[in-house]
């Protein structure tokens, strides 16, 4: 193993929480509202205890919440319609109502992983040949349900690795609705298998560029022949979950990155954030911003998602459509190639595959970059992160899946212009979780969501058995003299199809 470990960690904390919106039996079948009943209940309780609450209460969650009493009192007007004179009610019902309706959640309570790290978009205040990295983390805590958060490192010229200590209270952001092209959503239906005759009447009458209010808008304007069938009302409900699936959430200015929590929001993530690949993107313009790909998944199915980010502060997520964005583990290409936007997945869920887009989110699949070839490799293939260009070609961290569900890393080398074309590859693993890599929340794992590269050194953090973050390093022109040469006439596959 040519890979070296370094001392930095983090380990998955239980006490990084954050504070939601809590409704007692959400989802049970009940003969009567329990909102109503502990309504009541706050309701008729003496003043004198009703203000020691509130003083327990807000005791209790200062130091561990920001702005804790607002909290509080923003839950407490979210059930207000059941209360027949709401203005009336005092700042200590209102408290105690909202801590009532108020429950903590631990986002890393279960486990910590699956890091991709990408250059921090500050670099103020360090020394020369130092780097700032912020990483991207998969949070998994109660119900498996996976955050994305962030933690924050310091490459120094001297080749070490440092992890900033974690920022606390846990910042939730701003959601707001997102919008969408025309164009976009209808292949987005199109893809969910929702492109009805009512849907493509709801088509022609939105604007190049739309909100969900403007969808609001033309739904009401659809003809009654087609608004009052009995067979509308899927379609109109299909159509407004679509557009509500796309959302921006913000951060307050000043909340530190490692503060910073991405919780699930759209219907189709409701079960989990999985797996952000980072990619610092240059466009063709030369502006350069944050984009990552992420799985979202409902409980039952999934689907690649898109984030976009001038500064990881202000983040706008949305869809992903067509052939090519069909299966976990999308990572984007850091800018773009012959015009195109390009990502490598596994759209057949074994292979290495890759997609090619104009717009950057709505994808075709191209062809198998790579399958599984090596043992260590033949139950899947994948990538671990965003490809990193070197004067050598694209360089592409993988993981493989073998025996024992084993998930050990390697990495391919891919020709700059065409990546279709593999030039070397890794025969024996980079990293295998043994020994005392083995264990963890999900045993036998070794896995990345993107490496980075400084002073010629490749660092790659490292998710250990679903569990924490270790920290890993190899040299790059060591790691490329250790890869075997593929066939020169193209991917070890066969015949290479044209990619433009």
């Amino acid at each position: 193993m040519i890979v070296r470990e370094h001392n930095a960690h983090l380990e998955h904390d239980p006490a990084r929480i954050v504070a939601r919106f809590f409704l007692p039996g959400d989802g049970l079948p009940s003969s009567y509202s329990r909102v109503a009943q502990i309504v009541g209940r706050v309701l008729e309780s003496s003043a004198a205890l009703t203000e020691q609450m509130a003083e327990l209460v807000v005791s209790d969650l200062e130091g561990r919440h920001a702005d804790a009493e607002d909290l509080l009192i923003s839950n407490a007007r979210a059930v207000g319609s059941r209360i027949a004179d709401a203005s009336r009610l005092t700042e200590a019902q209102l408290l105690v109502l909202g801590a009532a309706f108020t429950a903590e959640y631990a986002v890393e309570g279960a486990a910590l992983c699956n890091p991709s790290a990408i250059e921090h978009p500050s670099q103020e205040g360090l020394g020369e040949g130092d780097l700032r990295v912020a990483i991207a983390l998969r949070c998994i805590g109660e119900g498996h349900i996976s955050s994305i958060g962030f933690a924050e490192a310091v490459i120094d010229a001297g080749g070490a690795w440092t992890f900033a200590p974690r920022a606390t209270p846990l910042s939730p952001p701003t959601v707001w609705s997102g919008d969408w092209s025309r164009t976009h959503y209808a292949r987005a239906l199109e893809h969910e298998g929702h492109l009805s005759d009512l849907a493509t009447a709801v088509l022609g009458e939105l604007p190049d560029r739309f909100t969900v209010a403007e969808l609001e808008y033309a739904l009401l304007e659809l003809p009654d022949q087609l608004s009052t069938r009995p067979d509308s009302r899927r379609p109109t409900q299909a159509m407004r979950d679509m557009a509500a699936s796309a959302y921006r959430a913000d951060f307050t200015a000043g909340t530190p990155l490692s503060a910073r929590m991405l919780l699930p929001v759209a219907a189709e993530e409701n079960h989990g954030m999985e797996d952000a690949r980072f990619v610092r993107f240059t466009d063709a313009d030369g502006v350069v911003g944050y984009r990552a790909t992420y799985t979202a998944y409902d409980g039952r199915d999934i689907a690649p998602r898109l984030i976009t980010s001038p500064d990881l502060a202000e983040f706008a997520i949305h869809r992903l459509t067509g052939t090519g964005a069909r299966n976990k583990g999308m990572a984007l290409f850091p800018r773009l190639v012959g015009g195109h936007h390009l990502a490598l997945s596994r759209t057949d869920g074994e292979n290495i595959s890759l997609a090619k887009s104009s717009d950057g989110v709505i994808w075709e699949d191209v062809g198998i970059v790579h399958p599984p070839t090596e043992l260590w490799e033949l139950v899947q293939l994948g990538n671990c992160g965003a490809p990193i260009e070197t004067d050598r070609g694209w360089l592409v961290l993988t993981h493989g899946v073998g025996p024992l569900r084993t998930y050990s890393l390697g990495a391919l080398l891919l020709d700059v212009d065409d990546p279709l074309r593999v030039i070397a590859r890794t025969t024996e693993p980079l990293l295998k979780p043994t020994g005392d890599l083995r264990d963890g929340y999900v045993p036998r794992v070794a896995y990345s969501c993107g490496g980075i590269v400084h002073r010629g050194t490749l660092w790659i953090p490292v998710g250990i058995g679903d569990s924490r973050i270790r920290v890993f390093s190899v040299g790059v022109d060591e790691l490329l003299e250790s890869m075997t040469e593929s066939n020169p006439s193209g991917a070890a596959h066969g015949a290479v199809p044209e990619v433009w």
